[in-house]
């Protein structure tokens, strides 16, 4: 250590952290029905050497929804879960990053978007604060169930929103 502190280097930041409970919520606003549902079983890993990130949710751990058999066509008829049972976000920071700097800046994340067997590239924007050796990530964004081939009946075409507005909130310690 006093080598490294001689030559004038200091001690990097860790190259990664990651997240085990990040908070994702969805909303489906559609013209006669609110749906909301959330998980608190987001996973996520930042590296920020490299500036990439991957993030995961197993689709079945979203609760809330207005009825148990509305998780259930969620679950069963809509996301399919047996067959695609995650969703997942994995791309690289746009812009060049101090994960140093304490404060918040806005950062654009721009990645492959996979759901329902459906992989989109997506920008994501996004905010990231760095607090007491913590990374802080929020965003808000929209999914249109089109882009991921999920069928809406049109039954239920005024209930079920045609996009779906997602917001994360996660906390990332290093590892």
């Amino acid at each position: 250590m006093s080598l490294l502190l001689l030559s004038g280097h200091r001690t990097a930041l860790p190259p990664r952290y990651s997240c085990n409970n990040g908070e994702i919520t969805i909303n489906s606003v559609a013209a006669l029905e609110l749906i909301t549902a959330q998980s608190n079983k987001l996973h996520g890993v930042i590296d920020t050497e490299n500036r990439t990130f991957a993030w995961t949710v197993e689709i079945r751990s979203f609760q809330g929804f207005n009825s148990p058999l509305q998780r259930e066509h969620f679950n069963e008829n809509y996301m399919e879960t047996t067959q695609f049972p995650k969703a997942k976000f994995t791309g690289k920071i746009i812009e060049q990053v101090n994960f140093e700097q304490v404060g918040t800046q806005s950062i654009r994340a721009k990645g492959i978007l996979s759901i329902h067997g459906v992989d989109q590239e997506r920008i994501v924007k996004s905010t990231l604060s760095n607090h007491n050796g913590k990374l802080y990530i929020q965003s808000k964004f929209t999914v249109p169930v089109a882009d991921h081939n999920i069928s809406i009946p049109r039954i239920v075409h005024q209930k079920i929103a045609e996009e779906i507005e997602v917001t994360v909130t996660a906390v990332l310690s290093p590892q």
